[in-house]
């Protein structure tokens, strides 16, 4: 992994991460600057112990055949309380030290959280990508932000999540008979490249396949 830049620190209060979050969103990249894609990561994160303990997990996979090449997980001290819209503070941690320990970097991060489909337009999916400087995208399974229409039930299909005029992200419909994905821009992918990207890492599933393995990763990881 090339090094994390340190920007800001962890120990903040719920006002200050605010104000960061507000502070860094001009660093965000909504166009496509991706190289060529081999490499795409899931990443998850569980508690322990109540909620004192933060266990990421990355799960690495192959996108020509989507089997994982690598796993690592990572579980240090949960410092940041559960603040609806501030995930990143609590997650990211423990995320990030995962990230360090990878033997070869990802060329994409899907993220089980928003991006721009976020209050402050700073989700977690952004949050990483600019740290990180990768390619980042949130896949979340719930609503934080904006509005939408009801979305055809066809693999594929999608429509513009809004919040007023702005379009923040995409519902989209992976499986047929099951409810969307909010798919957002985390860094520097656009939304369509986002959306095409997502129903391309997914297959049987609801969820694309590499935050399918992170996700088991972290159940295994229990105990």
């Amino acid at each position: 992994m090339s090094p994390i830049k340190n920007l800001h620190g962890w120990d903040v209060t719920p006002k200050v991460a605010r104000e960061l979050q507000t502070r860094l969103r001009p660093m965000v990249e909504t166009e496509d600057r991706l190289g060529e894609l081999k490499l795409a990561t899931g990443v998850d994160v569980h508690f322990e112990r109540g909620g004192k303990i933060s266990r990421a997990a990355v799960a690495v996979s192959r996108v020509s055949d989507l089997n994982v090449v690598e796993e690592v997980v990572e579980r240090r001290p949960t410092t940041f309380p559960y603040v609806p819209g501030l995930l990143s503070f609590r997650e990211l941690p423990s995320v990030l030290e995962a990230l360090e320990r990878l033997s070869r970097e990802p060329d994409l991060i899907l993220c089980d959280a928003h991006g721009l489909a976020h209050p402050r337009r700073f989700g977690l999916a952004c949050h990483l990508g600019v740290l990180t400087d990768l390619p980042t995208v949130g896949v979340a399974k719930s609503r934080l932000s904006g509005a939408h229409y009801e979305v055809p039930d066809e693999r594929g299909a999608w429509l513009p999540l809004k919040d007023g005029d702005e379009n923040i992200g995409a519902v989209l419909r992976t499986r047929v008979g099951v409810k969307p994905v909010y798919v957002s821009v985390g860094h520097r992918v656009s939304l369509e490249t986002a959306i095409d990207l997502t129903m391309r890492l997914t297959s049987r599933y609801r969820l694309p396949e590499p935050s399918r393995a992170a996700h088991r990763l972290a159940g295994r990881a229990e105990g």
